[in-house]
């Protein structure tokens, strides 16, 4: 075991406490990584409040960039010093859903609690979401990480690992957009702003951001939105109908978590469009529908895990879409904080200010 700072929950609602933990050694499959950068995704921080329980003590973070710094033994296709992005989606390979292309949806259950991280003294220590990256170094499956170019931003790099493989992959693998199409994109945040590039990426002839801030409908202007209507308006979607030339959206994405936005979505739509529900509301909140309608339109609600990623085919071309400047990622970063001011960080992302907040380790 090694010693490493990260940052962790005590208590849910509470400052985050940076502190000294153990980490172990890569097992057979594992890769350690040492982590140059880890963004702070909304879902960190709704863990952390105690949205959806879970263990405690835990280390959240699941957006991370770094290099590969330990392998255990079995470990394939990767060397000491790789660059790599570190995600969440841990898949086994072999069950149903993994044979099926959903690796984001694999049956295998892993137990985080008993993982690689235990507190300074000894105690189970949760490697949240399978990662834990809100610390300098991971130990992860290998089947979680993908190279990158060496000369890649990490900061840019980490974004990859959850919002932008979720916003692009809910347009292209979930909603499957085709060339002609028109897209609405209900919240216009960190994953939002991905789900409209991903729509442009795709083809789509008209993208609709509806969000609350005007100042964020500015801002999907500036990633491919054509049009931006405020959710505050009355009836919203009559403005979405006019500006898509009277008809509703071949594809709603709703990335926001607020309940009336899922309530809404229906009222987007085309006959025969669906809405993809990314965002993750608390547990137990419930939204409604008027079922007689889809069915009579023949439209369709579907649920979007990490945009259907399979990272090992999404990335590679993620990447290369960025170097070929047809991707947008640098511009999605808000701010850069010393791990020590995580904190600070969260306050930040939770205010509504940043599109992402990215944590970076000097590591001299």
């Amino acid at each position: 075991m090694q010693t490493i700072k990260a940052a962790v929950c005590h208590e849910f609602g509470a400052p985050l406490v940076i502190e000294d933990v153990q980490l172990a050694p890569p097992g057979i499959g594992e890769v350690e990584v040492t982590l140059d950068a880890v963004a702070i995704c909304h879902s960190d921080i709704s863990f952390a409040e105690g949205a959806w329980g879970g263990h405690l003590p835990a280390v959240y973070g699941h957006e991370a960039a770094g290099v590969v710094t330990g392998l255990g033994t079995g470990v394939k296709g990767f060397a000491r010093g790789d660059s790599v992005v570190v995600t969440l989606i841990r898949s086994c390979g072999t069950c149903s859903s993994c044979a099926g292309g959903k690796p984001v949806i694999c049956e295998t259950p892993y137990d985080t609690v008993n993982g690689p991280l235990k507190t300074a003294g000894g105690q189970p220590l949760d490697q949240a979401m399978a990662c834990g990256a809100f610390a300098e170094k991971v130990v992860v499956d290998q089947r979680q990480i993908v190279k990158i170019p060496k000369d890649m931003g990490k900061d840019a790099a980490a974004l990859i690992s959850c919002g932008v493989i979720t916003g692009i992959g809910a347009a292209v693998n979930a909603a499957c957009l085709r060339p002609g199409q028109d897209a609405v994109v209900i919240g216009a945040g960190g994953v939002g702003l991905n789900a409209i590039q991903g729509a442009r990426i795709a083809g789509a002839r008209r993208i609709v951001a509806v969000d609350m801030s005007p100042g964020k409908l500015e801002t999907a202007m500036e990633f491919g939105a054509t049009h931006g209507v405020l959710a505050a308006e009355e009836k919203p979607w009559k403005a979405v109908h006019a500006a898509l030339g009277g008809r509703g959206a071949d594809a709603v994405l709703v990335t926001a978590g607020a309940i009336p936005a899922y309530n809404q979505a229906p009222r987007y739509l085309a006959r025969g469009g669906k809405a993809v529900l990314i965002g993750m509301p608390h547990s137990g909140a419930k939204a409604d529908y008027e079922p007689v309608v889809l069915a009579a339109l023949g439209q369709g609600l579907i649920g979007s895990k990490m945009g259907d990623t399979v990272i090992q085919r999404d990335i590679p071309w993620i990447v290369d879409l960025y170097e070929q400047g047809r991707l947008m990622l640098d511009e999605l970063i808000s701010g850069r904080w010393s791990l020590e001011q995580i904190n600070e960080a969260i306050a930040d992302t939770k205010a509504g200010r940043a599109r992402r907040n990215v944590v970076v380790f000097n590591r001299g």
